[in-house]
């Protein structure tokens, strides 16, 4: 039985190593980031401010922002009931990749679902415990700058540009495979 086909309480192995990695690399990161590296002397609360900024190339550098909403900071009120919907809807989001995710048996997919999970569990702990995102990396091209994200970002984007790629690349070969699977089945005597 392969990494990917082996199961931890009736989900893939390899999809629930890749959350677990996805959301641990993130959690740490975020730490040294909002504990370690940007907090002010001084200031207890979080969220907080800084106008901190560390340069690390000629194009990234290291900046927190916090966002109460979603992707590209879209529905970013701040609201307590913005804050409990937005928590609700990725909540609900995670769960039914979940219940996908243990459908499924192809390794890319337990790569791109677990890779989701894990950025969308990232992102949910940080809206649960101060009802805001903590981004910290910032690309940028002179004055014009990417929207600052994070590691959960991250692997939410790269587990989505995966499922694209299975869509559109590992289709077709499986169709071709599942079709002669089948026919292999009904010609066999049961």
């Amino acid at each position: 039985m392969s990494l990917a086909t082996s199961r931890i309480a009736g989900m893939p192995k390899l999809g629930v190593l890749v959350a677990v990695a996805g959301l641990v690399v993130d959690q740490v990161t975020k730490y040294i980031m909002v504990e370690r590296v940007m907090r002010p002397e001084g200031v207890a609360e979080t969220p907080y401010f800084t106008d901190r900024v560390i340069e690390l190339l000629p194009v990234f550098s290291l900046r927190l922002s916090w966002n109460a909403g979603i992707s590209f900071s879209l529905f970013n009120s701040g609201a307590a009931m913005t804050t409990a919907l937005l928590l609700a809807v990725q909540v609900g989001v995670t769960l039914l990749l979940l219940w996908w995710m243990r459908q499924n048996d192809r390794p890319w997919l337990q790569v791109a679902s677990g890779l989701i999970i894990g950025g969308a569990l990232g992102n949910i702990v940080d809206r649960a415990l101060y009802g805001a995102v903590a981004d910290f990396l910032d690309f940028f091209w002179g004055s014009w700058h990417f929207p600052t994200f994070n590691v959960a970002d991250t692997c939410i984007s790269v587990g989505a540009t995966l499922w694209l790629l299975d869509a559109v690349l590992a289709r077709p070969h499986d169709t071709l495979h599942n079709a002669a699977d089948q026919t292999t089945n009904k010609d066999q005597v049961p």
